[in-house]
């Protein structure tokens, strides 16, 4: 699960220093003696503080500095001695040293007592105050701050003890002819301490950010956190109520303040582990602390999520026939790993809980029994989880050996976890599919090679599977991850996930077989300060204000109603004209954004319906954000809104250059002439995949999409089921595609009745226009009746004659232009007077003679 890679050892970056140091005090060419060397404390700047034992029977104390990759003898004792805790001023000057009595030995300390706490002046060595003799267990940690006093020499110590209360010792240095370092009235040293807490049960120190986190006796139910400034100033700034059991902590336990290897805790003791991590590039800060409950064979642990201001518990029940030595650890290791937090428990079960999608259980993954394997090469309970604000990867110390690792989620092992369960049906892995799908895209999704693998991975298994639709998870993931990266403040409202638009959600994914989940709201944090702490104290407000307003995350599906009223009203009106608007900002993005290469023909033709689908998810959503997140102001969101229907475009159109790239697909894939390739049914049903997908999310293609899986669809389908695709609704014929069709397939009988099937499915508009693209009789007879109904009607308005729609019986339709005129002329000849009808004050011998007259004029047989 985890890729771990070694970035310090001390076999091999401190001991063979070591080795040649002590050959050179002893003389001899090679040294090889035991040295017992073991880390003491990693400082705020990585350096790493450790120990050895001399070969003249002394405790040197060194420290490897990282960046420069070299050690440095720090002090030696003059005898053997237990080094409990240590640690190192930032100016390399003052040492800092709480020695543990030595209880194996012959000597003891003096006075006798269980610790002796000394501050060591080391540039150079010379002076050595003793700040406590005491009978607990003492720790000892320098602040490690930026400060504008440069010309004030000054450092500042932290003394904690097991007697429950922390101590702030300044310390003020003076420079001795130009280099030695001292420190100022060392005798008063103890006038200059400050009483930071007290009644101290439980605390854990942050060298990278300067904190210290802690519980008292007083208020045993509420976290509180001091903030340590530069030049002497610190405050609390945060109060978090926790419901933890009754006595929780049988001593007081030091979390991150170095490693004691002379008093070692025993794991029966701890009722309760708890640890605290914070994370500023995402503005959160995560609580975890854990209470095994041994009688009913189940561990139960809770992860406060202080940036979504709730509480998530979960009970994992480990079984009954578990053996006794698998329950030797009773407590999980928490492992920060960038949004998600890790919670590992050998041989029983890992759970990676996504804190920034934990709405619903099935985006954090869980893993059990076989599939547990975290990939550590040692014991956890010797494992030390080491955490820095600034790092999206983890670093675990392996006390036992002295390595450490940097630990990242590995991309293969989840990769893993699709493709072997792809060819499992049982929809009980869905959830497992779905939460590392979701880590792959948003997590890591900033991989372009990764990308391809998951492309791949779509290509290869296109149906659906039973609980979600993995494209659709694909598209949102993807979108999500790269609008959440423009703007944090998208979180809570933009979608990352279709699970939300089903009716009745999967059993499977809103449970998890064993566990048990509850989530607390409204954990009312009180939170102050700057920096972090705002930025914290704004994300847990504007969490607890979304949560309170109805549908706070955009639904693409909630267009759909509005999308069906356009496409029955295809008249252009201002509504439209906006919406082309907003498309053409979109369409401009996209140009911006195509490669050189253009493996795919799409946003090369016009697209009505697709064009109006874009302008409406531009307006909807640029809407939702405007009525959420004022804040970001009306030119940011619809900066964002037209960058994210941008991407979208984008990102179908390189799902599909994927696919044209892994069945290597070339141009002769957009002839109508050939039939389609085993590879080209493959790319016809990934594309058809692509369509199901976004229709039922309602967003829009690419314009050019509809073309191009119509002219495959064609390659690849015999034509009864190509029109049936078309009855269905499942392809939408566009007039590029039509007039392809009519040009490029010949008129073959199979051509010729194929072509005459997709006519009589046409709408009239589009039929007549169609018609003038096929060279063949009946296009000919069409566009001749068009054309003479067009004189005719424009001659009959001319002179004022109006057509009727009645029809004679005795017109027979075989040329349908002469059938027209005589229409025409049937309808004029109505109009006119009748002269065989009967009409008051007619002389109609008059008539006659004048009837036979003009007949003998016009046979020729007499003159006019």
């Amino acid at each position: 699960m985890l890729k771990l890679k070694q970035k310090f050892g001390l076999h091999r970056d401190v001991e063979s220093d070591i080795l040649r140091k002590e050959a050179s005090v002893c003389r001899v060419r090679e040294y090889s003696g035991a040295v017992d060397t073991c880390i003491l404390n990693i400082e705020g700047d990585g350096g790493i503080l450790y120990s050895w034992k001399g070969a003249t029977g002394t405790t040197r104390i060194g420290k490897y500095d990282p960046d420069t990759k070299q050690n440095k003898l720090l002090y030696s004792f003059d005898k053997q001695v237990c080094v409990s805790s240590c640690s190192l001023n930032k100016d390399e000057t003052l040492l800092a040293v709480s020695l543990a009595q030595n209880t194996r030995g012959e000597e003891h300390l003096k006075p006798i007592s269980k610790c002796l706490t000394l501050l060591i002046e080391i540039h150079p060595i010379n002076n050595t105050k003793v700040l406590k003799a005491v009978d607990c267990r003492v720790k000892v940690q320098f602040l490690h701050q930026e400060t504008d006093r440069r010309s004030v020499l000054e450092s500042h110590l932290l003394l904690l003890t097991e007697d429950g209360y922390v101590d702030l010792y300044h310390v003020l240095l003076a420079k001795q002819e130009g280099y030695r370092v001292v420190m100022v009235n060392p005798e008063r040293l103890a006038k200059t301490v400050e009483r930071i807490v007290e009644d101290l049960i439980w605390v854990q120190w942050d060298g990278h950010t300067q904190r210290l986190y802690c519980f008292t006796h007083k208020d045993k139910f509420v976290l509180r956190c001091v903030q340590f400034y530069p030049n002497r100033k610190f405050e609390t700034v945060m109060e978090l109520p926790l419901g933890l059991p009754a006595n929780p902590f049988h001593t007081v336990k030091f979390v991150n303040l170095g490693f004691d290897h002379y008093h070692m805790e025993r794991p029966e003791q701890e009722t309760v582990q708890m640890k605290v991590f914070t994370n500023r590039m995402e503005r959160s800060m995560c609580v975890c602390y854990s209470q095994p409950l041994k009688d009913k064979q189940e561990l139960k642990y809770t992860v406060v999520l202080v940036h979504k201001d709730c509480r998530k518990t979960f009970r994992v029940s480990l079984g009954s026939d578990q053996s006794q030595h698998k329950t030797t650890q009773l407590h999980p290791l928490f492992i920060p790993m960038g949004y998600y937090i890790l919670v590992y428990l050998k041989d029983h079960f890992l759970h990676c809980i996504n804190t920034r999608q934990h709405e619903m259980i099935c985006h954090s993954l869980f893993l059990s029994g076989q599939d547990v394997d975290l990939g550590l090469q040692c014991e956890p309970a010797n494992v030390t989880v080491l955490h820095a604000e600034e790092e999206c990867c983890g670093s675990l110390l392996d006390l036992a050996s002295g390595e450490i690792h940097t630990a990242e989620l590995s991309p293969d092992y989840l990769l893993q976890i699709l493709q072997s369960r792809s060819r499992c049906p049982d929809s009980k892995a869905d959830p497992q599919r779905l939460a590392a799908l979701h880590c792959l895209l948003v997590y890591m999704g900033n991989n372009p090679n990764l990308e391809l693998k998951i492309i791949e991975w779509l290509c290869n298994n296109v149906s659906a599977l039973e609980s979600f639709d993995q494209i659709q998870e694909f598209i949102l993931a993807s979108l999500y991850r790269i609008s959440y990266e423009k703007s944090l403040s998208l979180d809570k409202v933009l979608p990352y996930s279709s699970v939300f638009d089903k009716k009745e959600l999967p059993e499977y994914l809103s449970s998890i077989p064993g566990v048990l989940c509850t989530t607390e709201l409204h954990i009312e944090p009180v939170l102050k300060g700057k920096g972090f702490w705002t930025e914290l104290q704004w994300n847990a407000e504007r969490t607890k204000y979304l949560d309170a307003v109805p549908n706070p995350r955009y639904r693409t599906s909630h267009i759909k109603t509005e999308w069906d009223k356009l496409r029955s009203e295809p008249r252009l009106n201002s509504h439209t004209n906006h919406l082309e608007e907003n498309t053409k900002k979109v369409l401009s993005m996209v140009d911006t954004w195509c490669l050189d290469k253009k493996l795919v023909p799409l946003f090369q033709e016009e697209d009505h319906q697709q064009r109006v689908l874009i302008g409406l998810t531009v307006d909807k959503l640029r809407e939702h954000l405007n009525r959420h997140l004022p804040r970001l102001g009306k030119k940011k969101i619809d900066s964002l809104v037209i960058c994210y229907v941008a991407k979208l475009l984008e990102l179908i159109r390189h799902m599909l250059e994927s696919a044209w790239l892994k069945y290597k697909l070339g141009p002769r894939v957009l002839c109508l002439m050939q039939q389609g390739t085993a590879a080209e049914w493959a790319v016809f049903h990934f594309m058809f995949r692509i369509l199901e997908a976004t229709s039922g999310l309602c967003l829009p293609l690419p314009p050019g999409y509809h073309t191009l899986l119509a002219v495959i669809a064609v390659r690849c389908l015999p034509h009864h089921t190509f029109l049936q695709y078309i009855d269905h609704g499942f392809l939408q014929l566009t007039e590029t595609f039509l007039s392809r069709l009519m040009t490029d397939l010949d008129n073959s009988d199979a051509n010729e009745r194929l072509k005459f099937s997709i006519l009589k499915r046409l709408p009239k508009p589009m039929k007549q226009r169609i018609y003038h693209m096929w060279d063949h009789p009946v296009s000919s007879a069409s566009i001749s009746r068009d054309y003479t109904r067009t004189l005719l009607e424009r001659q009959s308005n001319k002179k004022g004659f109006a057509s009727t729609s009645t029809e004679k019986p005795g017109f027979r339709p075989e040329f349908l232009p002469l059938t027209y005129l005589a229409k025409v002329l049937s309808d004029i000849e109505e109009q006119a007077l009748n002269p065989f009808e009967e009409q008051e004050n007619v002389d109609a011998r008059f008539v006659e003679e004048t009837a036979l007259k003009q007949t003998l004029i016009l046979l020729g047989f007499d003159g006019k």
